[in-house]
């Protein structure tokens, strides 16, 4: 069994990968691990995550109650975010919050990342939405997630940032760098005239592909009525009710 101890290690390492690789600034973004039933790790506020030491790591309960904390550290003020997505999705154990530069600014423009540009993208994502802006800190935020988290694994948030999460702490922030390589991708492209986007039926066997790969998490692929018939894919979905629908 993994100690805490490493786990905090850990949870230092993505925050100096994250930092490292402009992904946040200053004290912004923020990291959490679920340990136990009702006991998670998390990053404390007013800190950058380039910099962090196991002992600035925080314990909290599912209510974000401190159990423990060292000295003046203090568990971050998005912990709300992060336990929604625990509360809704028992099968995540760790969580990235992030404001990396190209997928802030789709997020800052509105406009989510739906191309399917490229084969590595639609397997691991599918597509990214954005939850409608909410004042950090507040209960607007995951409020604004919630409707988001049976779907996918990686969500913008609109004029902040982007989320991604799994069952493990190194495969959320694998999503996190996933998630802003093809958001700097799409945008690269678009400068050089309009990306060629797959097809219905390439994105198709794209996710065909990934159901033959068993990857964990959720995915348009496992759950889209459009994505498993003979019509659209996901992409260009119009079912009424579906995953997209309303975006």
């Amino acid at each position: 069994m993994v100690s805490e101890l490493e786990i905090k290690n850990q949870i230092c390492d993505i925050g100096k990968r994250i930092y490292d690789r402009r992904m946040v600034a200053a004290n912004d973004g923020n990291i959490s691990v679920k340990i136990s039933d009702n006991e998670y790790l998390c990053t404390p506020t007013g800190v950058s995550k380039g910099f962090m030491t196991p002992d600035y790591i925080c314990k909290i309960d599912g209510e974000g109650n401190i159990l423990q904390a060292n000295g003046k550290f203090k568990p971050s003020s998005e912990i709300k975010m992060h336990l929604r997505v625990y509360q809704k999705r028992p099968d995540v154990k760790a969580i990235v919050h992030a404001h990396p530069i190209y997928a802030t600014s789709f997020a800052i423009a509105g406009v989510p990342l739906t191309a399917p540009i490229m084969p590595e993208a639609g397997i691991a994502l599918g597509y990214v939405p954005i939850a409608e802006y909410g004042t950090p800190s507040t209960m607007e935020v995951p409020d604004n997630i919630e409707k988001y988290l049976p779907y996918f694994d990686a969500i913008l948030l609109e004029n902040h940032g982007a989320l991604t999460y799994s069952d493990s702490l190194v495969a959320a922030y694998h999503k996190m760098e996933s998630l802003e390589f093809y958001a700097e991708l799409l945008f690269k492209s678009s400068q050089l005239g309009t990306p060629k986007e797959f097809g219905s039926e390439q994105v198709k066997s794209l996710y065909e592909v990934r159901r033959q790969f068993g990857l964990s998490g959720k995915h348009p692929a496992d759950i889209c009525p459009a994505a498993k018939d003979d019509g659209m894919s996901c992409h260009d979905c119009t079912v009424p009710n579906c995953c997209m629908a309303g975006r």
